[in-house]
């Protein structure tokens, strides 16, 4: 089995749970996911399968949408509420021009310090499971970019934003981070991942929806709105076996076709076309 399934992904599973069933429904342990989702995240979960993997670096790049609620009043070690709560508080009275303000200010490109407890390797050991043994080390910063971030509402002490971000950006560390600015205490209490690159929430499937063996992979030609190159018989020899082409195209990347078969994606690399995925 060879495709991609965007998953509806539910509150309560890791993204490898998520992974592990697809395992048992397409009979394969050649799947990865796209960009991790936390337990108390929902929403679009980009999985490849079988040869489909290869496309995993290049999809994970895409810019993600978020829908976020932020709980005031309250801290924890995880910066969600699934955490153990550090200090809690009366929220003062926000203004909502206030909120908007603060919002806009991290628009475009900043350092974010990744949460201690992400997955990121230091020294070949992940961050949470220093956190988990209370080792104290430095948090990694990287490069982020907010390129869209809007107030949906303010009341009862949660605030909901919705987000289009860059790769890498933990929502979690960017409400710690509003709070801050805002001199709240606040925490992430829900995030909906909305849309990934063009996979949209609206045209996922639950994991029963999947278990049910009715949804069919999407194929290259579903994914990408790439051109489409046709072929020659010399050509398609070449890409069979994993061969660069010289073509008139102008695009950075390329569908593959040959006898109206969809098989390949090429990206542009100096005069040459080079494989990212030959099926």
């Amino acid at each position: 089995m060879n495709g991609i399934v965007v998953v509806n992904k539910e509150k309560g599973y890791t993204s490898r749970d998520v992974v592990n069933v697809l395992n048992q429904v397409y009979h394969t342990k050649k799947i990865g996911h796209t960009g991790t989702l936390d337990p108390i995240a929902t929403g679009v979960l980009v999985v490849c399968i079988g040869k489909y993997t290869k496309l995993v670096s290049h999809l994970t790049s895409y810019e993600k949408e978020y829908v976020a609620t932020i709980q005031l009043g309250v801290c924890t070690d995880t910066l969600d509420t699934m955490g153990t709560i550090l200090k809690q508080e009366n929220p003062r009275v926000l203004t909502e021009e206030e909120i908007r303000k603060v919002l806009n200010s991290f628009l475009g490109k900043s350092m974010q310090e990744v949460p201690k407890y992400a997955a990121v390797k230091i020294k070949g050991k992940k961050l949470y499971e220093y956190a988990r043994e209370h080792i104290e080390v430095e948090l990694p910063k990287r490069e982020i970019e907010i390129k869209k971030i809007t107030l949906l509402n303010y009341e009862e002490n949660t605030i909901t934003f919705s987000c289009t971000v860059s790769k890498g950006t933990y929502i979690r560390s960017l409400i710690k981070d509003i709070c801050e600015k805002l001199g709240v205490l606040g925490t992430m209490s829900s995030l909906v991942r909305t849309k990934q690159g063009n996979f949209r929430i609206e045209e996922s499937y639950t994991l029963e929806d999947i278990k049910k063996e009715t949804i069919h992979p999407l194929q290259l030609e579903d994914i990408f709105s790439y051109p489409i190159y046709s072929l020659t018989d010399s050509e398609y020899k070449k890409v069979k076996n994993g061969n660069s082409l010289e073509l008139k195209e102008t695009s950075p990347y390329v569908l593959l076709a040959y006898q109206k078969n969809v098989m390949a994606l090429y990206e542009k690399k100096d005069t040459f076309y080079k494989p990212i995925l030959v099926l």
